[in-house]
């Protein structure tokens, strides 16, 4: 990639801090932010002296930088990146892609105009461990998928605390357990097995302080033959997810608590582990950025490409509205 080529990193709170982070950590761009909290955005600044703060959006675009990651609350997702694709800015956009599908075929339109490599920061796409099992799962090592379970929960208070003052504590921002975090999930599933098809969903407010949003959520879906179901809540104790797929000739599970997948193929036998990865606390973000900087130069599609991320943002819109609407709904 050329020496003046940068990467513009939009909102650093949390997740925003994370990517400027890691995209400086690969040296292999210029990064510079932009952020409107005047106050963030001098913390931010004195932390990573290396990139350059703007203050604004526009002042930024008008910076020319080569991609922009979009790190905003979700309902700003969809017009910060038309704005900026409409300048021919690569992007890789934060999840979910939006609380609503309002422009993001616009926003297609415009990636196939301007040839632009749009990725949703689906993170676990860049798992290594996930990347290989479902390798093998598509190989037909296993053969046809016929069911998949996904077992799924952490204390949000003890990793998020803060969450009462952000997004989180409105669907309207992003917020509540389907879009924060169950999110992942189905795309891992969509990823796996192919997109949902048909669904029905529960949830309920059990525990969370502060906030009202669902923090406990059960899906019953269907990808085309292969039937799947998926509970998550955010309060219990330990911090553990098991993704597990069950084929015609074996059973394979991927545990994101050990970073490790597993198989079994005999019923009198044990559980074999195939492989597991010892990750450092940015690895998979490091591993991200790389990733989308490779696409960036044609040298492979996104990781989650932008029908991925619409495809997923369909399927969080219709859990919500089995939720409140207490049916069945097709994707």
């Amino acid at each position: 990639m050329a020496e003046n080529q940068s990467i513009l990193v939009v909102g650093v709170g949390s997740i925003g801090e994370r990517h400027l982070r890691c995209f400086l950590a690969i040296n292999r761009v210029r990064a510079s932010f932009c952020e409107v909290n005047p106050v963030l955005r001098q913390t931010i600044a004195e932390r990573y002296p290396a990139a350059k703060a703007f203050d604004d959006f526009d002042s930024a675009l008008k910076a020319a930088p080569a991609a922009a990651v979009i790190c905003t609350p979700a309902p700003l997702h969809i017009p910060l990146a038309l704005a900026a694709a409409q300048r021919g800015i690569h992007l890789l956009i934060e999840k979910p892609l939006s609380t609503k599908l309002d422009d993001v075929e616009v926003l297609k339109s415009e990636a196939v105009k301007q040839k632009l490599a749009i990725a949703v920061a689906y993170v676990y796409r860049a798992h290594p461990t996930l990347g290989a099992m479902r390798e093998a799962i598509l190989s037909g090592r296993f053969g046809r998928p016929l069911q998949i379970v996904g077992i799924f929960g952490q204390h949000f208070p003890f990793y998020r605390p803060g969450y009462r003052e952000t997004y989180y504590r409105d669907r309207a921002t992003g917020g509540g357990a389907v879009q924060d975090a169950l999110t992942h999930v189905i795309n891992m599933a969509e990823w796996i097995v192919g997109p949902v098809e048909n669904l029905v969903a529960d949830a309920a407010h059990q525990s969370l302080d502060g906030v009202q949003v669902e923090d406990t959520v059960h899906v019953i879906t269907r990808h085309g033959p292969v039937l799947g179901s998926y509970s998550l809540n955010q309060h219990q104790a330990p911090n553990e997810g098991l993704l597990t797929i069950i084929c015609e000739r074996g059973t394979v599970r991927f545990e994101t608590h050990q970073h490790r997948w597993l198989w079994q193929t005999d019923p009198a036998g044990t559980w074999q582990m195939e492989s597991a990865a010892k990750l450092e606390r940015d690895t998979l973000f490091i591993r991200q950025a790389e990733y989308f900087l490779d696409a960036m130069e044609g040298l492979h599609p996104p990781a989650c490409s932008l029908d991925e991320g619409i495809q997923t943002l369909r399927v969080n819109l219709k859990i919500l509205s089995s939720i409140d609407e207490h049916r069945w709904q097709t994707v």
